[in-house]
């Protein structure tokens, strides 16, 4: 056999297209359900940096180190004075007074957790199957507001249990508990709503960072200063009204009204029952806002 023969059947081994028989898979499909767990859970874990990098650990746990140690300064302050027979602090206020650390993890995570997938042009490959875009939004939406809810709710278990080894009333450390975890439960799916519509809006993680910002912390800021010159030159009826134009005073407006919380309006003026009403009207209708402004954001995205 000659040589160009040899080399011909060689380079027409070397060609052949084989049949490996690929088999259809026959197991237990585990369906839309169990997807949408999986982001969840995914999500969530992200959000303090769990299955992430070390770097980007750092700040959602030290965010949280914060929260958890004021929290225990506040206790060690009650415990090491005799004469109190409650906490300095009252639990519905906590997440007031620390809501620039609250809305900087929101500022934070709220771009990690959706700006990504934009950016990568990733959330066609979840809507392939079977997940959908309501799966993707509320996936993402709760694990956002159980995240803020982990970091919000985690100080208050540390101020209850302070207080009770302290021997404050059992009754009234229960029940003022129990109204802070109401609070910080609205908070964080307020603030989830709010921070993951300004992160969807770009794809760009550093401009969501700085618009989340701009609106949970800079409009408290803005709203703050509007009702101490509204107190200081007598229109103390404007500074309960003007507490709708921020989500941290709408909070406060609700659980001032509802949850026998003192208001940190200028004064202590909070809003009566009535005017609570159009608070939490307010606070819901964000809510339901967001969910629908996700929805539509990604019917675009998705296709």
């Amino acid at each position: 056999m000659s040589a160009d023969t040899r080399t011909g059947t060689a380079g027409s081994d070397a060609s052949r297209i084989h049949n490996i028989g690929y088999r259809s898979y026959d197991g237990v499909r585990l369906g839309r359900a169990y997807a949408r767990r999986s982001l969840y859970s995914q999500s969530l874990r992200g959000s303090f940096g769990l299955g992430r990098s070390a770097k980007s650990k750092v700040l959602p746990m030290l965010l949280c180190g914060v929260m958890c140690l004021v929290a225990l300064i506040i206790v060690a302050v009650a415990m090491a004075a005799p004469t109190m027979t409650k906490l300095p602090i009252e639990y519905t206020s906590f997440a007031i007074y620390l809501q620039a650390v609250i809305g900087l993890f929101v500022a934070s995570q709220a771009p990690q957790s959706v700006s990504r997938d934009l950016r990568f042009k990733s959330i066609p490959l979840y809507f392939s199957r079977p997940i959908e875009r309501v799966d993707y939004v509320i996936a993402k939406l709760g694990a956002m507001a159980s995240a803020l809810f982990i970091l919000t709710g985690l100080p208050l278990v540390i101020l209850y249990v302070g207080a009770l080894l302290a021997k404050f009333d059992f009754a009234d450390q229960t029940k003022w508990f129990g109204q802070g975890v109401v609070s910080v439960a609205l908070l964080s799916i307020l603030f989830a709503g709010i921070g993951l519509v300004v992160a969807a809006l770009t794809p760009r993680r550093g401009f969501g960072v700085a618009a989340v910002i701009a609106v949970l912390t800079i409009t408290y800021g803005a709203v703050s200063t509007v009702q101490g010159i509204a107190w200081t030159t007598g229109s103390t009826g404007a500074v309960s009204w003007l507490g709708l134009f921020s989500p941290i005073t709408l909070i406060d407006g609700v659980q001032t009204a509802f949850l026998g919380a003192s208001s940190a309006f200028p004064g202590g003026e909070g809003p009566g029952a009535a005017a609570g009403v159009v608070y939490l009207i307010v606070v819901l209708a964000l809510v339901a806002g967001s969910y629908a402004v996700l929805m539509r954001r990604y019917r675009r995205v998705g296709l």
